[in-house]
């Protein structure tokens, strides 16, 4: 399967499936979470009125993706808060436990503005995965539509 840096949608027949690569695990998750808010609205609309430090914590880099990924779309369906940028996003290895922060751009959600293209329902473990692929840090996940 083709690996370039950036994300991009592969085919599945109901659901989005969604490959994200970087050079770093940080960079690729900043590309995961842009493809889950791709999915939702115009991410490059979304401008940065508003920053939000985010903390989330794992025992393993699956778990941390789904993690990451479940705050993002809970901000948006909760708070109706859209995210664009992910700036200094770092994950650290502690005491067994993974952790990433990031300082999160981005504004309250419009439906004008950002437009709305599909629900996600949820982020799922079905088919979750992080891999190193030669320099590339590669994740793939299923968002439930």
């Amino acid at each position: 399967m083709e690996t370039t840096i950036g994300y991009k949608f592969l085919p599945h027949t109901t659901d989005a499936y969604v490959q994200a690569v970087g050079t770093t695990i940080e960079e690729a998750f900043a590309y995961a979470a842009a493809a889950l808010i791709d999915s939702m609205c115009n991410v490059a609309a979304v401008g940065s009125s508003l920053n939000e430090k985010l903390h989330v914590e794992a025992p393993n880099d699956v778990l941390l993706l789904y993690d990451w990924l479940e705050l993002l779309l809970l901000k948006f369906e909760l708070d109706h808060r859209v995210f664009s940028r992910f700036n200094t996003l770092k994950i650290t290895r502690q005491s067994g436990k993974l952790f990433l922060d990031t300082e999160a751009s981005g504004e309250i959600y419009d439906k004008e503005k950002h437009g709305a293209k599909v629900e996600v329902k949820a982020v799922t473990l079905h088919r979750m995965e992080v891999s190193q692929m030669g320099q590339l840090v590669v994740v793939r996940f299923i968002l439930d539509l």
